[in-house]
């Protein structure tokens, strides 16, 4: 299958976090990768300014829908919160 959109998870998380955060990701990739509907690709970019999770899925909606997931809500959401500085960014795009 072939990327066609990406949700994009910008963060605000502090040095001192970042391992947390990096657990956090490595915790829930196989499961987000496994079980999540249209899921293709998941990858941590860590940037001196803040730190993205780049997913990639077949569709722009399945995208949409992994925000309202289980996982999204009750794991990886509850698991990053507590490291933000600012409410995350959240962008979806899709791949012409």
């Amino acid at each position: 299958m072939q990327v066609k959109a990406y949700l994009q998870i910008t963060m605000q998380i502090d040095d001192q976090n970042r391992p947390a955060a990096a657990k956090v990701y490595t915790d829930y990739k196989a499961p987000f990768l496994e079980t999540i509907k249209g899921a293709l690709t998941k990858d941590l970019l860590i940037r001196q300014e803040d730190v993205q999770v780049l997913h990639g899925f077949d569709s722009v909606a399945n995208a949409q829908n992994y925000l309202n997931t289980g996982l999204f809500q009750n794991k990886v959401f509850k698991g990053l919160q507590p490291l933000w500085n600012a409410d995350p960014e959240v962008r979806i795009f899709s791949v012409q």
